[in-house]
């Protein structure tokens, strides 16, 4: 009897030991599971940081662009062109615009790169020979239009000598910012010897100083001025694509969710449905910008390199995104709510639209951010639609030809001058993901204004 309650006692001590050894180890791979989670955490944050860390180092310093400060000498030797006419008493308004447009024609056929020339030549310092091509090669190529315009609106300045701002070239600029290295040999410079020195004098005497880039937000883009290329028509033209995107994907799967899961009924032909949904949101989205290209351009003959296309394709490569997020968020609505709408006397259609679609607000509008963001960085699909094309003006309507932010990303990346152009694509990079937070705040304001009244 005694050897039975000790061979008992025993065993609850083992039983004990072991269920001990059992949290032990139940509390070590929580433990282990938590901080694996933690440090997965941590490395992804690490790896964010490290994009946007590199990004901004690259992209900060295109914000800001080499100004060359000229005394530009409207010199009549080398402007020889009549003064501008006055209206005289009796002449008409047409004669008048007649002539004056004549006398604007005959100033634009005038070189003004000799002005621009004088005006660097008196900067070229003492024992220095330089030719006329490498002293230009310090401006850009639109400084004479900015002397010419200054010069048309003002004829008086014939025979004066005005303080005009122009930019430097982009090589100059590449020089001026330490963006190519100094001690390559003049084989491999960008500018010939006598450009680079002339250059320095400028630094040095103060003729040359970096002021905020606002020509990156307030220009085009440009083949024969890189150094004055901006992203204001690819801003645009993001901006009509995303606009597109939010009125017709938005409204368009949220109803057709609220079909598929309240109203339609259970058959064949819906699982179809639901099955090429599901298929869809996993289609590569540059199969997308083949349909965009054959359905909307080739079929229904709407402009090549156009927001309207762009939004449309972009549109359909959201969609799926939304519905199936939409659906989930009805799927998620608790039975007893839709019970208590239809016991209290209401239709069906006021259950789903004045009871369960408020419910889901705050989650259709995560869905809408996952699907505008996942939009907005699109590249592959509009590269088809021929948004890649060079477009040196700013879009009015939809229907305008324009590019987008991402294509104007990848027209940068491939720049031969990739010593100016990489820290202007890292700058437009900066750009796209500023947009994408500020359509993403605006939505998150707005969800959290809808929790509230949830």
């Amino acid at each position: 009897m005694t050897a039975t309650v000790s061979n008992t006692h025993l065993s609850s001590i083992e039983r004990t030991k072991l269920i001990r050894a059992s949290l032990t180890r139940r509390n070590l791979s929580e433990k282990i599971f938590r901080g694996l989670g933690l440090a997965a955490v941590v490395l992804a944050l690490g790896f964010v940081a490290l994009l946007f860390i590199d990004v901004g180092r690259k992209g900060i310093p295109a914000f800001t662009q080499s100004n060359l400060h000229l005394s530009v000498n409207f010199d009549p030797a080398i402007i020889g062109v009549e003064p501008a006419p006055v209206q005289a008493a009796g002449q008409s308004d047409a004669d008048f615009q007649a002539a004056n447009l004549k006398w604007q024609r005959d100033v634009a056929m005038l070189n003004w790169n000799k002005v621009i020339e004088a005006s660097l030549r008196t900067m070229v310092p003492a024992g220095v020979e330089i030719t006329s091509k490498d002293l230009l090669t310090i401006a850009e190529t639109d400084a004479r239009h900015e002397v010419r315009e200054r010069f048309v609106a003002d004829p008086s300045l014939l025979g004066q000598t005005v303080d005009i701002d122009v930019l430097a070239s982009a090589n100059a600029a590449n020089w001026i910012k330490g963006n190519i290295d100094r001690s390559l040999p003049d084989s491999q410079q960008q500018l010939s010897a006598p450009a680079r020195a002339v250059i320095d004098t400028m630094v040095a005497n103060g003729k040359i100083s970096n002021g905020f880039s606002w020509s990156i937000f307030t220009n085009v883009d440009s083949r024969s001025a890189p150094a004055s290329a901006g992203l204001l028509g690819a801003f645009v033209g993001t901006l009509y694509m995303m606009l597109i995107v939010i009125v017709l994907a938005v409204p368009i799967g949220v109803a057709s969710a609220i079909y598929l899961e309240e109203f339609a009924p259970k058959s064949k032909l819906t699982d179809f449905i639901e099955v090429n949904i599901n298929n869809l949101a996993a289609v590569p989205s540059i199969v997308f910008g083949l349909l965009g290209a054959a359905a909307f351009i080739n079929y229904m003959h709407l402009p090549i390199s156009a927001p309207i296309v762009g939004g449309l394709v972009l549109t359909l490569m959201t969609l799926p995104t939304i519905i199936i997020a939409t659906r989930g968020a009805l799927l998620g609505v608790s039975p007893a709510l839709r019970q208590a709408a239809l016991g209290m006397g209401a239709s069906k259609t006021q259950m789903v639209f004045h009871h369960v679609l408020p419910v889901t607000f705050p989650s259709i509008l995560t869905a809408t951010i996952l699907g505008v963001a996942h939009a907005l960085g699109e590249t592959a699909p509009l590269l088809l639609i021929g948004m890649k094309a060079f477009v040196a003006s700013v879009p009015v309507t939809p229907f305008d030809q324009a590019t987008a932010l991402p294509v104007q990303i990848y027209l940068w990346q491939g720049n031969e001058n990739r010593n100016f152009f990489e820290p202007r694509t890292a700058a437009a990079i900066i750009v796209l993901l500023m947009v994408m937070i500020c359509l993403n705040g605006v939505a998150i304001y707005l969800r959290s204004r809808l929790e509230k009244r949830a």
